[in-house]
């Protein structure tokens, strides 16, 4: 059985080089990642044009069924957030789409997952990280935030310190590695059962023998669970992680320090 897994294909080079930066250097390469990007991209513009083209008073089955999605969206980020911060709605709205599209896009054969890719995870996690330091020295102020590093005592300094770092870290590796372990999975154990169907049907005449009957509708099955239960449970966990993260660092108004209500 010979069954390589491999990353993100490259399928050109850009002509140019790309500005690098002072923390990364970027690469002029095309990937299946970029391009299940861009195509994750259309597929999201391309279903909000279709849902927001003739909006009415009188809906039809269409604009109901958005706009119940959209309430639900709302009310879970109320319940889970609260009603001040429903701003950062379509946020978690966009992630929880971009997560579940770019994972589907993968059964296609076409495109690669983009949850596949962990610098896709990572740049989410990073927004979101970026999110919550920022509201957190916004509503409390750069000290407060530096002071909360030391608290319960000075001694858990650099526990707190590695904490922070691992919250996102640990939001990319885990949307990135039940993804891209499922992948994995589902290519061992088709691998796995096409070697055994060889070997119990090399009885059979010419290409008879060559069909893998034991794998038959076994990929299917399995990408019904990775692929989409898998995939929805992952960008949910993800989604509720990034409410819990920025509405902890976005209180109530009455929750925040005195100084703060007093300029509001």
């Amino acid at each position: 059985m010979d069954l390589q897994v491999n990353g993100p294909k490259v399928f050109f080079e850009l002509p140019f080089d790309l500005p690098d930066s002072a923390i990364f250097t970027m690469k002029n390469l095309i990937t299946q990642t970029t391009v299940s990007i861009a195509a994750v991209t259309v597929i999201l513009i391309a279903l909000a044009l279709i849902v927001s083209r003739k909006i009415t008073k009188r809906p039809g089955k269409l604009q109901v069924v958005a706009e119940k999605l959209v309430s639900m969206l709302y009310g879970l980020v109320e319940d889970t957030m609260g009603k001040h911060n429903l701003k950062f709605a379509p946020y978690i709205g966009t992630i929880f789409l971009s997560s579940i599209i770019g994972t589907l896009i993968g059964t296609t054969q076409l495109f690669r997952s983009t949850t596949a890719d962990l610098s896709v995870t990572a740049a989410w996690a990073i927004v979101t990280t970026g999110m919550v330091w920022y509201n957190n020295i916004k509503n409390f102020g750069f000290g407060t935030w530096l002071k909360g590093f030391t608290e319960p005592i000075v001694v858990m300094t650099p526990m707190n310190i590695v904490s922070e770092i691992a919250n996102p870290v640990s939001m990319a590796f885990r949307h990135f590695g039940n993804v891209a372990g499922g992948s994995v999975l589902t290519a061992l154990i088709y691998g796995a059962l096409s070697a055994a169907s060889s070997l119990l049907f090399s009885w059979l005449p010419g290409a008879l023998s060559q069909i893998p009957f034991l794998a038959a509708g076994i990929p299917a099955f399995l990408s019904i669970y990775f692929d989409l239960f898998s995939g929805f449970v992952q960008a949910l966990v993800f989604s509720l992680l990034t409410m819990i993260y920025v509405g902890g660092a976005c209180p109530p108004p009455e929750e925040l320090p005195v100084k703060k209500n007093e300029k509001q």
